[in-house]
């Protein structure tokens, strides 16, 4: 009879929540309240972090500045193209009372402007144009900031790394969150940990992406 030994003992394997084809994406510092994480924001700013994010569940008078968040571009569009709204109102409505301009044979006769006159009223009118120019103006810049904001925003966002932590869920009820992304140059997974611990933070957790 032939007898083969079994191994007495099973292969080891790695920790599975953090797999070897992962790196990791950003550490999440915890923290109970406010002005924890206010002040953690604004050490992490002054020791060099730029790569980062608060999540809360309410808005933080002041995090802002703590972050080092530069104004949005989004006003910048906004104004831009309700100027271009207003100035499409003005020709819109300057053309349609205009019979006289010369035009291409190839545009149809229904593109064409009539003069519309009413009680003696000239042709510029401009009174009677408000209506026209307003609503085109605000047409356009809230598509304008609507859009852009959801581009600016890279939204809609149908997965994130974070939705992996079972303790981010509190981020909706009453915990703070400092995230600090592996992309900043001052980033080190034993290091940033530690510097938020020595920051406040009541727990900290590597995000694998």
């Amino acid at each position: 009879m032939t007898v083969i030994d079994t191994p007495t003992t099973l292969p080891t394997r790695t920790n599975p929540a953090a797999p070897d084809d992962t790196k990791v994406f950003a550490v999440l510092g915890e923290f109970d309240n406010v002005t924890d994480v206010l002040h953690a924001t604004q050490a992490a700013h002054d020791a060099g972090y730029r790569q980062m994010d608060v999540h809360s569940p309410f808005p933080i008078h002041g995090i802002d500045d703590a972050l080092g968040v530069k104004p949005t571009i989004l006003p910048w569009l906004v104004l831009g193209m309700g100027l271009t709204g207003m100035t499409t109102g003005i020709l819109l409505t300057t053309f349609t009372m205009t019979d006289f301009l010369p035009q291409p044979d190839f545009v149809p006769a229904n593109f064409h402007g009539y003069r519309f006159l009413i009680s003696g009223k000239p042709f510029n009118s401009f009174a009677a144009y408000i209506p026209v120019i307003f609503e085109l103006t605000i047409m356009f810049s809230a598509y304008t900031a609507v859009f852009a904001m959801f581009l600016l925003n890279k939204l809609p966002l149908l997965y994130h790394p974070f939705f992996k932590s079972g303790r981010f869920r509190r981020v909706t009820q009453d915990r703070f969150f400092l995230a600090i992304e592996s992309r900043d140059a001052n980033f080190d997974a034993d290091q940033t940990p530690a510097f938020l611990t020595q920051q406040g933070a009541t727990s900290t957790e590597l995000i694998y992406d």
